[in-house]
């Protein structure tokens, strides 16, 4: 221990008070000298390190003895990493030093040994495998930002979650999300907790065996005791290392289960809470398998991060999909039952509300048989999108009806100028929180006449029964409901026997990447073979022809047709 020049006491003072490790090793790399401060590091007094070698002394150190025997080879002073533990108690999982090594000549350039300065760093080490693991989260975040939740369809959401899971930390992820009252399927057995798997996602060599346990769209019941009940009840991760068959017949969802997954090689699960704005919504779950590790907090904490992230856009998509179903339902159970036109006046109606991912507009019509044997067409659009517009529109309607009822009787009941007028001035006294356009057509089947006027929509079209298409002009006015006190014109048409009157809103011609006037050149362009058949085939050709797949808004169309009445000819302004 005591291998120095006698009479040095000063550089003893100096060795022996830093706090940084010291240690003269000879050409064998035996300890010769060590401090007490590298004493303290392994855990071992001074005196025991002499004569012994690295190794034997801290025999759980990656000593990086090929670095230190280039130091004595070539006297090239040299610093290195080394770690692990050694027999001094640690909080660290793994211990790091950084040391420093130079060769040691004597007075006659023989080379004594070798001379280390060794720091333990491994509270800066983890410090910096912290930045680097909060680093890595936030890459991951700015994935899931991007690539979950694209849409707002649940599904989708849940299949982007287990996907992006997939790349980053699982062989197998998957979405339960927790069952609705009533959804129509049979309860789930006493005790028993059931979920509807939304969505899965395996790495390639396991996807044929984890096919076995379910697909998407399958309702799951968990035992009490399984990982996924567990999550829900304490809304934590559950991370479970399955050393034993017990401990996975216990986190499984049935006991039956723990064969198929020994096979598979399922040796850890985890599980995450799916839960947003204090609401449950369900869980992600993870299985590793083969030589994948096993889960560990880090990765739960990862997991949890990514879950948290897709729980607002499930959550955003579950209420729009409740809001938009209200709104289909609502505007379907209002256009369902228009009121009843003249007799000698064939009807027909389409509704088409836009993709499952567009909220539905204030598209509306109505026809209501007159006492005077004229039949009221109408067709409007009011502004906006959801439950709100919805009940709007049957506003509209149902202020409609009324004003019609006015004016029926009068000397200009052959006038819907009138009628428009008056139900802008009620609407705008009414304070109608959102404008909406109008077509109104007056049609007597038996004169063979009609009459237009417009608030602001686009203008209706004639339909010959030879199929050609042709646009009525009848000039918009302000729409209703703008506190414009708009002034509307009447136009006046003749209607042959045969020929279709046409009313639409804009979803069935209209297109944001054109002009509105070649969109509905569009529409005048097409021919309709067969045009004199059933009114609803009609209809059905025309939208598929203007909005085959996905709209870009709500379609409503309106044909009516006189039954027998009027001269045939052509259509004229």
């Amino acid at each position: 221990m005591h291998d120095l020049p006698s009479g040095q006491w000063l550089w003893r003072a100096l060795l022996e008070g830093t706090q940084a490790g010291v240690a003269l090793l000879d050409t064998s790399l035996r300890f010769r000298y060590v401090n007490p401060a590298l004493a303290r590091m392994n855990g071992v007094p001074a005196a025991a390190h002499v004569g012994r070698t690295i190794g034997e002394v801290v025999p759980g150190v990656d000593a990086r003895e090929d670095v230190l025997r280039q130091v004595l080879a070539d006297g090239l002073s040299r610093e290195t990493m080394t770690s692990g533990q050694t027999r001094a108690d640690s909080l660290h999982a793994r211990r790091y030093w950084q040391g420093s090594y130079h060769r040691i000549e004597d007075e006659h350039g023989g080379v004594y040994g070798l001379g280390a300065v060794v720091q333990e760093v491994s509270a800066d080490r983890e410090t910096q495998r912290e930045v680097e693991r909060a680093r890595e989260r936030l890459l991951l975040l700015d994935a899931a930002a991007v690539r979950i939740g694209s849409t707002l369809e649940t599904e989708r959401t849940c299949q982007e979650l287990c996907d992006l899971l997939v790349e980053v930390i699982a062989d197998v992820a998957t979405v339960e999300l927790l069952s609705l009252t009533g959804d129509g399927h049979r309860p789930a057995p006493d005790g028993m907790l059931r979920l509807r798997r939304a969505a899965m996602a395996a790495r390639p060599p396991l996807a044929g065996k984890v096919r076995q346990f379910g697909v998407a769209g399958e309702y799951v019941d968990y035992q009490p005791s399984a990982a996924i009940p567990r999550c829900l009840e304490t809304g934590r991760p559950v991370v479970s290392n399955f050393g034993s068959d017990e401990s996975l017949r216990r986190s499984a969802p049935n006991p039956e289960r723990v064969a198929a997954y020994r096979e598979a090689g399922i040796h850890s699960g985890m599980v995450v809470p799916l839960s947003a704005r204090g609401a449950r919504i369900g869980t992600v779950s993870m299985v590793r398998a083969g030589d994948s590790p096993a889960f560990t907090e880090d990765d739960a904490a990862v997991a949890r991060a990514l879950a948290d992230r897709a729980a607002i856009n499930l959550d955003n998509a579950r209420r729009y999909s409740r809001e938009h179903g209200i709104a289909v339902e609502l505007q379907r159970a209002l256009l369902a039952a228009p009121g009843d036109p003249h007799p000698r006046v064939d009807v027909a109606t389409h509704y088409l509300p836009a993709g499952a991912t567009d909220l539905v507009g204030g598209d509306w019509f109505d026809t209501l048989a007159l006492p005077s044997g004229l039949t009221l067409l109408a067709m409007g659009d009011v502004m906006g999108h959801g439950v709100e517009a919805a009940v709007e529109m049957s506003h509209y309607r149902s202020m409609l009806r009324v004003v019609a009822g006015e004016y029926e009787g009068e000397a200009g009941h052959r006038t819907p100028d009138r009628i428009l007028r008056r139900l802008d001035d009620l609407l705008t006294a009414a304070g109608a929180e959102r404008p909406g356009t109008c077509l109104l057509g007056l049609a007597d089947p038996v004169r063979g006449d009609a009459w237009f006027a417009n608030a602001g929509h686009l203008p209706p079209a004639v339909i010959s029964p030879d199929g050609t298409v042709g646009l009525l002009p009848v000039p918009p006015g302000p729409p209703l409901g703008a506190d414009l006190h708009g002034m509307y014109e009447t136009v006046h048409v003749a209607w042959p026997g045969g020929h279709v009157l046409l009313l639409y809103t804009d979803g069935l011609v209209e297109r944001r990447t054109e002009d509105i006037d070649d969109s509905l050149d569009r529409l005048a362009g097409l021919s309709l073979p067969q045009a004199a058949g059933p009114l609803e085939a009609l209809l059905a050709r025309i939208v598929h022809r203007l909005a085959p797949d996905a709209a870009e808004d709500d379609v409503a169309v309106l044909a009516a047709r006189a039954a027998g009445a009027g001269p045939a000819g052509p259509f004229a302004a």
